[in-house]
């Protein structure tokens, strides 16, 4: 009889992926299910990331539009899906108040992600994103869950601002300094692309880490992002929306002129199979 080996603990994964923040710089690519986060385990990526975005639409709803249940659910099923670390995409933290923020981390804490991030947007277009005291205090509130849970999952504390029309580079920075005194262990600030932008990020912020977001075709490689001192690059919805390119490619074909050539760069079955046969093997 063949034993299956063991497989990481979850405290494991998050030592993991702190070890992984230490030094170096590594991408986190962002899964939207159990199979393209089982792929891309089985590609060797060290750790990974959920995309709300992409989970969202895999759920019939736009980023955002899903609720703190289902993205519990669905960071448990990856959790459970994988054996290396996750970080989890926790939006605003499905809460209004700073001690709903502390509550919803508690629970996603419970679910055995390695770390999460927490977002200073709030989803209204005439006020995009929180006041920087009631923004600093929410974080605030997730470092207390996260320590009362023994502090090892790791807090990553995002500035919104150059994606929710209030790209100034100073007040991110501003942000950015304060949610790091706040307690968050790596920052990111989506929407930053060019090399002033992301330098002056890691400087101000050092020695904390970094993410950087390539959310599209970008000239920046891993190397040229480590060069400049990030600790980690993701890629958001960018996996996601191009599975959605094919498919929507392909089936617009069908429906609007009955051709089937959209199937030309199909993955084969044959692979998928073999790949996914395999995994359930080891389960």
């Amino acid at each position: 009889m063949t034993i299956a080996p063991s497989r990481p603990s979850v405290a494991d994964r998050r030592r993991t992926f702190h070890r992984l923040h230490a030094s170096g710089c590594f991408l986190i690519p962002n899964p939207w299910d159990v199979g393209s986060a089982r792929w891309l385990q089985g590609l060797g990526f060290a750790a990974l990331a959920t995309t709300s975005s992409g989970f969202a639409w895999s759920r019939a709803r736009p980023d955002n539009g899903i609720t703190r249940a289902m993205a519990l659910a669905h960071l448990a099923e990856l959790v459970e899906a994988t054996d290396v670390p996750i970080n989890a995409d926790f939006e605003s933290g499905f809460a209004d108040t700073a001690a709903g923020v502390e509550e919803s981390v508690r629970l996603a804490i419970g679910t055995g992600v390695a770390g999460l991030s927490i977002e200073d947007s709030t989803g209204d277009a005439a006020r995009p994103l929180f006041a920087l005291d009631e923004a600093v205090e929410r974080l605030r509130a997730a470092r207390r869950a996260v320590d009362h849970a023994g502090g090892d999952t790791l807090l990553v504390g995002r500035a919104e601002g150059f994606i929710a029309g209030r790209p100034d580079l100073d007040e991110t920075i501003a942000r950015l300094k304060a949610y790091a005194n706040a307690g968050a262990d790596c920052l990111y600030a989506p929407g930053i692309g060019t090399r002033e932008q992301i330098a002056a990020v890691v400087a101000a912020v050092a020695p904390k880490p970094v993410n950087v977001l390539v959310g599209g075709k970008s000239e920046w490689t891993l190397a040229s992002l480590a060069a400049l001192g990030v600790r980690r690059v993701s890629v958001g919805g960018a996996l996601a929306r191009s599975a959605w390119a094919g498919f929507m490619r392909a089936a617009n074909l069908l429906a609007k002129e009955g051709r089937f050539d959209g199937f030309a760069d199909a993955a084969s079955g044959k692979e998928l199979n073999a790949f996914f046969a395999g995994r359930a093997a080891q389960s």
